[in-house]
């Protein structure tokens, strides 16, 4: 369909802009530049405890009404576009996690021709005009998973589906420990170097969860229990992080007395 233009003359262009600029029309200023997104992260999370594996996301920024996540080769992953009172609101936050099916059901190498390397790029548009706009490198380089994990100097079991699981006398501090990571998983992704930027560290326990981000120095971590806690079963779960953004966890359980 064809759009009728309707031409103005130009005196009365500027005659409408003067009265609009004297009327002091408008408080804020429609943005037409483009900035980068102050989070924008895609990355990869291995539970190599339990064999699976799923593509992330945090994105902050905005208010935004449109986002956009686009693959290599310009292949479109994610639009999100709000409507109605949403959009007159506007959106600032966005984090998500793709279903992880079990290996035997998604074969790693299949699932990550389906996320090949590369550049993603992530674009929101915003309210008042312009763009949000980031680039992410998304790498197939998983850390291998944490090694020789111990609590309070008994070695960790393998998953929370050993029976019987390790029992651990209740202290004022049980002490969690873990080889360095330094190289690139064995198996899973590609070969190649890694550096980890943090571990992460999550103890689970009747309904309460203690989260401590550690830096890449620090492979031990303290945790306070009592009597009380006597009887109970205690996860946890340990994630090395790598400078490119891709997790590596491992996690399991064990029995106070």
């Amino acid at each position: 369909m064809t759009r009728q233009i309707r031409k103005f003359p130009a005196l009365s262009l500027l005659t409408a802009a003067l009265l609009l600029g004297g009327a002091g029309a408008s408080t804020s200023t429609v943005q037409t530049r483009s900035m980068p997104f102050p989070v924008a992260d895609l990355f990869f999370e291995l539970n190599d405890s339990d064999g699976d594996l799923g593509i992330h996301a945090e994105i902050d920024g905005g208010p935004w009404t449109t986002l956009e996540v686009d693959g290599p080769g310009d292949r479109n992953l994610l639009t999100i576009v709000s409507r109605s009172r949403l959009r007159t609101q506007g959106l600032t936050q966005l984090a998500f996690e793709s279903a992880e099916p079990s290996f035997d059901e998604l074969d790693p190498a299949k699932f990550f021709r389906r996320f090949p390397e590369g550049e993603y790029e992530i674009e929101g548009r915003l309210q008042r005009g312009g763009t949000l706009e980031s680039t992410v490198n998304l790498s197939h380089i998983l850390a291998a998973p944490p090694a020789n994990v111990t609590v309070a100097g008994m070695p960790a079991a393998a998953s929370c589906d050993v029976t019987p699981l390790p029992r651990i006398t209740v202290s004022n501090a049980v002490l969690f420990d873990w080889d360095p990571v330094t190289e690139s998983h064995p198996e899973i992704g590609k070969t190649g170097p890694v550096e980890i930027s943090r571990y992460q560290f999550f103890v689970e326990l009747r309904g309460r969860k203690l989260s401590v981000d550690l830096p890449p120095t620090q492979t031990e971590y303290e945790v306070p229990f009592t009597a009380a806690d006597r009887g109970q079963r205690v996860k946890f779960e340990i994630i090395a992080r790598t400078s490119t953004g891709n997790n590596t966890a491992v996690e399991t359980c064990f029995q106070l007395q």
